[in-house]
Formats: C-alpha cells, sequence, structure tokens
C-alpha cells in the first residue's frame, strides 16, 4: 500500500501539503480533486519520486511497478505500433537480456531469457498495442504511420496508449482525457475499469471520475483528506461537511463575541476580574474554526445578444468538406465528408452535436464559423448573425507575446472596423474591468500569454467571446483546459444565455446540462438522435466495433475497385499465367504456414515441460525465428489473397 504520514511539501516558499496522512489500498481507484495551484501535480510527483517529502513519512512498495504518461510531445519517426509497444518496460527489459544472452553463448542464461521473453508477452504484443491504439480512435490504416506525421492531439493519445501498454502496479493519469473525443473517452472508461492495479488520476470531467474512482482525495489549503466514493458522493459529502463548518463557525462567533464583551464589561471591575481573566484564558486555548472559503469562486454571464434572427442561418442540400491540399495535382477534387443536408437553426435552440471520431462534427462547426466553405449547396444567415465561436484549437490562435489587454485592444478594433461595436464598453480602463470578471486582475492584464496556463488562455478566449456579445455560440471542445469551477461556470452562462447553442464536447456532465436536442454526425449525414447520453455511448462502443471489422475487411480486399470509363487499350487484369503463378504460390504458402504452426505448437509444449537449459535456449531461439517467418508469410497470404479476390 501507499502510505503518507504527517508529509509536508514545499515548491519554492510556498506550502503545498502540511501534515498530510492517507493511505491507499491495493487495487483502489483514486480521483486526486483540487482548484488549480493546490498542489495535484506535486503530489504525483512525489508519486512517480521526482519530488521528494520536505517533512514527514512516504512509503511506496519498492517491487511496484509504474506507469505513467509522459508530458512531453514525441518527435520520432518510429511508427506508431512499435512507439507503442516500447512502452511495455518489462518486455523491453526481456529482449534487452535475449540480446545480451545470445552475445554470451551462454545457454543457461539464455534459456532464462527466452522464457522471460515469452512470460512478457513478446509474440502478442504487437496485437497488444494496436487493440490500444484502435481504441483510442486511430484508423487500422494509421497502425504504422511515423508518429511525427500526427498531429500533437494526436501524438499525446499515443502517449497514453504507451502507458497503458506498460504493465503496471501503480497508474499515474494526469487529465488523460484533455485530448480525446467521446468515443475515445467511452473506450477508456471501460479499459480503466478492467485495469486490476492501483490507479491516481486527475481529471476535470466529474461524469469520467465517477466512472472510473471508487476514492476521493481532495486537496485544499494544504490538507489532504480521504473520501470514499467517486466525485458525485464526494461532493455530497463535502457539502455536509461544509454545513457543519458553517454552522460550528458561526456558534463559535456568537460565544467569541459574547466572551469578548463580557471581558470588555468586567476586566476593570476589581470583584469581576478573576472571572475576566479565566475568559481570556479560555478564548486563548480555543481553537479557532477556519471561516468557510467556496471554491467556487468564479462566475460570467453572456450579455443580452443585441439582436435574435430568426431562424438563425439555414442551410439547404449543404456538402460540408475539405478543398484539396495546395500541393496536389490541379483538378484534384475536394475530400467531402457530410452530404446534401439541409436543416435551420432557430433561436434559442441548445444543439448538442454528437457522431464518432472522424465523422465530421468538427467540419460542420468550422463550416457554419465561416471557416471552411460549403462544397455545395446554399447556407444563408440571418439578418444580424453575430457568431462567437470556440475552435479546438483556439488557443493556439493567441498571441503569446501579447497580454490579455493586447488581446482586448486588438479586438476592439476589429469589431469596430466592422461595424460590430453592439454597446459595448471601450476605453482601456473598462476593457481592464471586463477582464478582472474573468480573474484577470492586477498584474495578469499586463503578463504574456504565452506563460500562462491552458486554463487561464481558455478564460481569455471566453472572456473575448462574452465580449462580443454573439447571438450563436459554436463551441468545439471548449473544456479542454478548463477546472470544474470554470466547467460549471460555462455550464450555468449556457444556460441562461438568450442565443442559440451548437456544442461539440467530450464532456458528458456539460452536454447533459446544457443541450436540449442533439444531431448525429454519421455515415456523411446529420440526423436528429431521440436517445439520451447512456444510449449515445453505446451506440459509439458499437460504432467503433463496425468501423475496425470495415477497415479489416477493405484490407483484405487491397485492390480498389476500376472505374468503368477506363479506355479499352488499359490492361483490366491479370493473365491467365500470373493468376496460374498466384494461386501456386499460395498453395505453398498455406502448406509452410501449416507446417510452421504445427512447429511452433511443439515448441511451446516443449517449453512447457521445464527441460535442460541449453534445450530451452535451443527451442526458444526456434520459436523466434519460426515466429519471424510466420509474420511474413502472413503478409504475403494476405497480399496474394487480396490480388485473387481483386
Amino acid at each position: 500500500m501507499i502510505t503518507l504520514k504527517n508529509v509536508t511539501l514545499r515548491r519554492s516558499a510556498k506550502v503545498l501539503l502540511e501534515g498530510a496522512s492517507v493511505t491507499l489500498n491495493p487495487g483502489e481507484k483514486v480521483g486526486l480533486v483540487g482548484r488549480n495551484g493546490a498542489g495535484k501535480s506535486s503530489l504525483f510527483a512525489l508519486l512517480n519520486g521526482n519530488l521528494h517529502e520536505d517533512a514527514g513519512e512516504y512509503y511506496i512498495p519498492a517491487q511496484w511497478r509504474m506507469g505513467q504518461v509522459a508530458q512531453d510531445m514525441p518527435e520520432t519517426e518510429q511508427g506508431a505500433t512499435d512507439f507503442v509497444v516500447e512502452g511495455d518496460t518489462q518486455l523491453g527489459a526481456a529482449r534487452a537480456e535475449v540480446a545480451a544472452a545470445e552475445a554470451t553463448e551462454d545457454y543457461e542464461r539464455m534459456a532464462n531469457a527466452y522464457t522471460a521473453l515469452h512470460d512478457a508477452g513478446e509474440y502478442d504484443a504487437a496485437a497488444r498495442a494496436q487493440a490500444l491504439i484502435l481504441g483510442l480512435g486511430f484508423k487500422t490504416t494509421e497502425l504504422d504511420k511515423p508518429v511525427n506525421s500526427f498531429s500533437g492531439g494526436w501524438r499525446m493519445r499515443l502517449q497514453l496508449a504507451r502507458a497503458l501498454m506498460c504493465p503496471s502496479d501503480l497508474l499515474l493519469l494526469d487529465e488523460p482525457t484533455n485530448h480525446l473525443d467521446l468515443d475515445a473517452l467511452v473506450w477508456l472508461e471501460a479499459w480503466l475499469k478492467k485495469y486490476e492495479g492501483t490507479m491516481v488520476v486527475i481529471s476535470h470531467d466529474r461524469e469520467f471520475l465517477d466512472a472510473v474512482t471508487n476514492v476521493t482525495l481532495h486537496i485544499d489549503m494544504g490538507k489532504l483528506v480521504r473520501y470514499s466514493g467517486n466525485y458525485s458522493k464526494f461532493e455530497d459529502m463535502r457539502a455536509e461537511q461544509m454545513e457543519l463548518q458553517q454552522n460550528a463557525y458561526a456558534k463559535q462567533q456568537d460565544k467569541i463575541a459574547h466572551l469578548q464583551k463580557f471581558i470588555a464589561r468586567f476586566k476593570a471591575k476589581a470583584s469581576k476580574a478573576k472571572q475576566a481573566q479565566s475568559r481570556v484564558k479560555a478564548l486563548d486555548r480555543m481553537e479557532k474554526i477556519a471561516p468557510l472559503l467556496s471554491e467556487a469562486d468564479f462566475s460570467f454571464e453572456f450579455k443580452e445578444p443585441a439582436n435574435l434572427p430568426n431562424p438563425m442561418l439555414s442551410m439547404q442540400g449543404v456538402s460540408f468538406g475539405y478543398p484539396a491540399p495546395e500541393e496536389a495535382p490541379k483538378g484534384t477534387p475536394p475530400t467531402t465528408i457530410v452530404h446534401n443536408v439541409s436543416k435551420s437553426v432557430l433561436a434559442g435552440q441548445r444543439i448538442g452535436i454528437l457522431g464518432a471520431n472522424g465523422q465530421g462534427k468538427s467540419t460542420l462547426v468550422k463550416t457554419v464559423a465561416r471557416d471552411l466553405a460549403p462544397l455545395g449547396g446554399e447556407v444563408t444567415e440571418g439578418k444580424g448573425l453575430n457568431i462567437g465561436y470556440f475552435a479546438q484549437q483556439e488557443l493556439d490562435v493567441l498571441r503569446p507575446d501579447e497580454t490579455p489587454l493586447e488581446h482586448m485592444i486588438r479586438l476592439v478594433k476589429d469589431m469596430t472596423a466592422a461595424g460590430k461595436i453592439a454597446g459595448q464598453q471601450t476605453r482601456e480602463q473598462d476593457l481592464r474591468s471586463f477582464l478582472g470578471t474573468f480573474n484577470f486582475s492586477g498584474d495578469m492584464v499586463k503578463q504574456a500569454v504565452g506563460s500562462m496556463s491552458g486554463g487561464e488562455k481558455a478564460r481569455l478566449v471566453l472572456c473575448m467571446i462574452v465580449w462580443q456579445r454573439p447571438n450563436l455560440l459554436l463551441l468545439d471542445e471548449p473544456t479542454n483546459h478548463l477546472d470544474l469551477a470554470t466547467r460549471e461556470a460555462l455550464a450555468m452562462a449556457l444556460n441562461e444565455f438568450e442565443g442559440t447553442v451548437m456544442l461539440v464536447s467530450h464532456d458528458r456532465a456539460l452536454l447533459r446540462s446544457v443541450c436540449d436536442e442533439f444531431w448525429m454526425v454519421s455515415r456523411g449525414g446529420i440526423e436528429p438522435f431521440d436517445g439520451d447520453l447512456d444510449d449515445y455511448q453505446k451506440y459509439l462502443l458499437d460504432e467503433a466495433k463496425r468501423q475496425r471489422e470495415l477497415a479489416k475487411e477493405e484490407a483484405k480486399a487491397g485492390v480498389p475497385a476500376v472505374s468503368l470509363a477506363v479506355p479499352v487499350a488499359v490492361k483490366l487484369g491479370p493473365t491467365a499465367d500470373e493468376l496460374k503463378k498466384w494461386k501456386k504460390d499460395l498453395a505453398a504458402t498455406e502448406l509452410r504456414m501449416e507446417t510452421l504452426n504445427a512447429e511452433g505448437a511443439e515448441l511451446e509444449a516443449k517449453l512447457s515441460t521445464n527441460p535442460h537449459p541449453s534445450e530451452i535456449a535451443e527451442a526458444g531461439k526456434r520459436l523466434k525465428a519460426v515466429n519471424a517467418e510466420l509474420q511474413k508469410l502472413e503478409e504475403l497470404w494476405l497480399d496474394l489473397t487480396a490480388k485473387l479476390e481483386g
């Protein structure tokens, strides 16, 4: 088990934990919560050995293996599958030992090395890695793509897969859902529920915490308190404690006031001096109850829109997608993802946009936001439409060398030039005050945005959107960097917003509280989704399975369909001699695979009987060669089968 006894943790002069004591038992799933800056990441650093306690005692079993997500962005040309396989540190050590043993020709050492390699799961490592990669939303065609070919968010998914690949007794996850969409999040929840080790997770997604944790650790004001139960149970117990504390504080204040009144009245009176002095001592001995300090100290609201066109916009036969890349050959057609959509967006609607990964949710939102032009059809905007758009990559468009105040001044100039000022106060002092309502006060208005946290940048983007007084909000994953208090403030503000909301989010609590209807983007179209989010989760798991099976079938088919409009001179298929040769090669390949499979089974059976070390080494070496040859033959078999089917 993990134990902390009277632990004190400091970062520079700031005390993050003082006198903290807690025990975590094997197999417990722990949610670590607290406001930003409370010390959650520092406690993680203590658990993984990157930080040491300043006082007290900390113990973790020395034999425990640890898995955690690396926070650095991977830079490598290595294929995705190989990159994730390397996360299995036990397998990596076994491979290294086999190589070292073979170099020494020490048969006993080789025997032990091959046994360890087998036990480490050498022969199904690639399959295990690929199951993780596919579960986190990648396509089968991307399994061997170089890591560097993916965007930053997808590379962080590979880091997560690499951490899950590692056999561990303790799994540390710091905001694992930040770069996931809802289908990958649902898969991750299912995987973590089956995880048998001890897990500690930091997350601002309350439904995720409810699904995967059974213990909650709360860091507040330097104290670490353990609660039994998931996040919702913690909130209930915390609310009860806060109410009790507030009542006890109020009673104590009444008692203190009574004692002070007695002391003030009788301290100069000789006959009462002794009693007055005893009251003074009672006050000194009294253990003061702290006043209640609420964590939910941030709230904001959207101003009433200047006008509300109805409908906000109308789509007739619209197709959504991306134009051909600039480097593509002339005449390359655009990529159409969603076809022939005819829908209207009305004033006051609260629309949640659902759909599995890659189906076109963000493409739809980008087109409505005018970032992409429709590939067909017509989008008609209502008169006076004013869009507030929070894009997934919105934080990237902030200027890192500018301050929040400079961002607001630039926004005022752009809005003024476009003739879109609708009663907003534009003086610098007014802008400072407005920034203050989003917790940018004092020197923070002059701090470079590049030095701010992800949550602070997200608050700045929200601040700029609110100031514009939009009547249509397009929000594409707005909560990725927001803490729980800010997420709750956003949900409250959206519920009071008088305009229209279109929301893409993996935060189910936000979707449940804000949206009263859902659009499903699926299989090239958009349809109403009549179920609830629980129905949608089931749909996502079924759809992911369907996509994987479809991709496997396409990979086996191999050869793309031939257009019927092919000139007669073009060769349409193989000759009879080529077909004959392929069939002959396929038969020989199948025969050799059958022989090798039988030999592999015999070798594995032999290894299970504990033979002499020299025999183990020889059998292990041969088994390795057999599996390597089988892998090549399977690729050849797939190629030949695809050719013949084509």
